[in-house]
């Protein structure tokens, strides 16, 4: 049970930086269909890369208005077509590669797994070591990538929860509310947990503790 202190903190976090990247994409994860999982396992791959998270959310927003939100659009969707689209939506600095990496990823994920995410989940077994491992066969998606996967389809694929990953638990250290998944889930019933963690990545990432600590004091 948290302290009032902690709950105000939390309760601080939720409505200052809690919604989910998922959300701001506008992917509705919930359903846990292929569209939504895709879409979300291509905006890992974006944020995953060395570019502010507000760049890497625009770019995938970009992807999705330009209709490529399933494997199949997406790998057949030309180089050059992914290329322009990230390059004019805050992703220059990667746009080549990233491109390639999207494209090889879509591919990959049709030929292995019929372009469903879920099929990886149920070959896997639900194990989230072997759904690890076999996420990071995709390419440009390393363990950094795994963790921001992770972190909101906990919720649709609930034998990954509780997990947090290294940066959302930091900041949770940060404001003294855990340093464990299983301490911090606590704070907050299951459906808001990814909002809980998604709020302590935006805290960290804004550098507002302070604001948060303000707000509570006041």
């Amino acid at each position: 049970m948290s302290d009032p202190t902690q709950s105000a903190i939390v309760k601080t976090l939720l409505e200052v930086h809690g919604r989910t990247y998922c959300a701001e994409l506008g992917i509705d994860i919930e359903k846990n269909t292929p569209s939504p999982l895709f879409r979300w396992l291509c905006a890992a791959i974006l944020f995953s890369a060395r570019i502010g998270a507000a760049q890497a959310a625009k770019a995938a927003k970009a992807l999705a208005n330009n209709g490529l939100t399933t494997p199949k659009k997406m790998a057949n969707a030309t180089w050059e077509h992914r290329v322009r689209i990230l390059n004019q939506n805050g992703y220059a600095r990667y746009d080549e590669s990233t491109s390639r990496m999207l494209g090889d990823t879509s591919n990959m994920l049709i030929e292995t797994y019929g372009g469903d995410l879920r099929k990886l989940r149920d070959k896997a077994e639900r194990d989230p070591k072997a759904m690890r491992n076999a996420l990071k066969q995709f390419k440009g998606l390393g363990d950094v990538g795994v963790d921001i996967f992770f972190r909101e389809v906990q919720s649709p694929w609930p034998e990954l929860y509780p997990f947090a990953d290294k940066k959302s638990l930091a900041a949770a250290k940060e404001l003294n509310l855990g340093s464990d998944a299983e301490t911090l889930a606590k704070h907050v019933s299951k459906a808001d947990y990814p909002r809980l963690l998604t709020a302590l990545v935006r805290t960290s990432l804004g550098k507002d503790f302070e604001t948060i600590r303000e707000r509570i004091s006041q």
